[in-house]
């Protein structure tokens, strides 16, 4: 954290000091209690399952220089200022380590959001910026109301660059997000059908994402996927500057944009994806390690970042094959001792990063010569759309021509119903209770079989993948 007194603290946070206001705060601040170390700040807030203030004494015990409470606590040894909101102490804090890192020069912060590929965008900003300067990106896909706070205040004196994940489950929660961090570079990636449940449909999910680039400064970037419609017409809702990256040729000349990164020849092997980058003029090979025609435009919003920076954008392309996968989970390529190749994708699953899920497969397998299963489990947050988007997902393993699903719980069941009613191979679509099942439906998969699991986490089929992809693997 930005250095701090624990005066200065209480002044940001708009609360009231009981003891010293003198000591001199640079280590974390933690809402867990497990995560306290010497001098960590400690806010106490009330959650779904806990209370926050039931662990103070075990923060404190932990090294806690500082709490902040939403009560006055008897007995503390440490200073403790009190708020109405450890919410919203937490935001109005960020906002002053962002302020104080700015004020000092040489700081920039981009942010992106998008229905899908934020925490993959996210990491390979992390990988290509970390190059140039000490870079601060969020754990996981800390990106929420909580998750975004703490990752500003992570922010140190010697941050050169602040990667930001901004993620919603309400309209106005990016503009929260916004409001504390100011971003120099504002990405969208794109609008989708993801957490449409919580939103109410796709058209909120837009009004949400524009969120982004509605409150840039003029001297500000916003930098949009021209592929996306609704991402595309965002341009016209920005004060900035607008660069737009994406695979047509002609969207420069249409839209005006101020610059623009193309991607051409996308090609996805089981080594990873490769294609060529377009970038004024001048064309660049660009080969990854991760798995994903889709994945290529993550890494063109990476490049335009860079692009954007004024940072050498052909290295870059060459430190992207560096990265050795999107993430934990998402499109992780496993390679077991049965001689089976899985792709673990169980972490995060919406129609869009579903259908690129399933294309992927069936490209690999046509590739491979191997028989594509395609191991399905619940998109969550779909409110009403979830049987509508689960059919429709059936349908496409069979169109994809992908040999074989298992459909996982009853919220994915739809899919086995859909692919069953369009294929002539009913036989070939399976629907099973739990993830104990799939599993004794794969144990002989070996090297003829390529197996795709993808679901939601909260399906909990990233275990199963683990399970099939690593055991006794090397």
């Amino acid at each position: 954290m930005m250095p701090m007194t624990v005066g200065e603290i209480a002044a940001a946070i708009g609360g009231t000091l009981h003891g010293a206001a003198d000591a001199l705060i640079t280590a974390s601040v933690e809402t867990d209690s497990r995560e306290v170390g010497h001098g960590s700040v400690f806010i106490a807030m009330p959650g779904e399952e806990t209370d926050g203030h039931r662990f103070i004494d075990s923060a404190v015990s932990g090294g806690s220089a500082l709490v902040i409470a939403e009560r006055a606590i008897d007995g503390l040894t440490v200073p403790h200022i009190v708020v109405d909101s450890g919410l919203r102490a937490l935001g109005a804090l960020a906002a002053e380590v962002i302020r104080r890192r700015r004020e000092a020069g040489d700081f920039t912060v981009v942010a992106v959001t998008g229905s899908n590929g934020k925490t993959t965008t996210k990491n390979m900003l992390q990988q290509l910026l970390g190059r140039h300067g000490s870079t601060i990106s969020p754990i996981k896909s800390f990106n929420n109301e909580v998750g975004g706070p703490m990752t500003m205040l992570r922010t140190a004196p010697e941050t050169r660059y602040l990667v930001l994940e901004m993620g919603a489950s309400h309209v106005g929660d990016i503009a929260s997000l916004v409001s504390m961090s100011h971003p120099d570079i504002g990405v969208v990636l794109k609008v989708g059908l993801a957490h449409a449940g919580e939103f109410g449909g796709v058209e909120m999910t837009e009004r949400a994402k524009s969120e982004m680039v509605t409150d840039l400064a003029p001297e500000a970037v916003a930098i949009l996927n021209s592929d996306d419609d609704r991402v595309r017409a965002m341009h016209s809702k920005t004060q900035a500057s607008v660069r737009f990256f994406g695979t047509d040729a002609g969207a420069p000349e249409v839209l005006g944009a101020s610059a623009f990164l193309q991607a051409t020849d996308i090609e996805t092997t089981l080594d990873g994806t490769e294609f060529t980058l377009l970038a004024r003029g001048d064309e660049i090979e660009v080969s990854m390690r991760i798995l994903g025609e889709h994945h290529a435009m993550n890494a063109l919003a990476a490049l335009s970042v860079v692009d954007a920076l004024g940072l050498d954008v052909a290295q870059a392309a060459t430190d992207l094959g560096e990265l050795a996968r999107a993430e934990r989970w998402r499109m992780e390529l496993l390679r077991p001792a049965s001689g089976a190749i899985v792709i673990n994708d169980a972490y995060n699953s919406s129609p869009d990063s579903a259908r690129a899920a399933l294309q992927t497969l069936a490209h690999l397998g046509r590739e491979s010569e191997r028989t594509s299963w395609a191991v399905i489990g619940e998109m969550a947050e779909l409110g009403s759309h979830s049987a509508e988007e689960h059919d429709r997902l059936g349908r496409l393993v069979v169109r994809y021509g992908i040999e074989k699903l298992i459909a996982v719980g009853p919220a994915a069941k739809p899919a086995h119903i859909a692919a069953e009613a369009e294929s002539s191979y009913g036989q070939d679509t399976v629907y099973v209770e739990t993830a104990e099942e799939a599993a004794e439906l794969l144990t002989g998969i070996g090297d003829d079989d390529l197996v795709l699991v993808k679901s939601s986490l909260s399906a909990g089929l990233k275990d199963l993948g683990d399970a099939i992809g690593e055991a006794n693997g090397d």
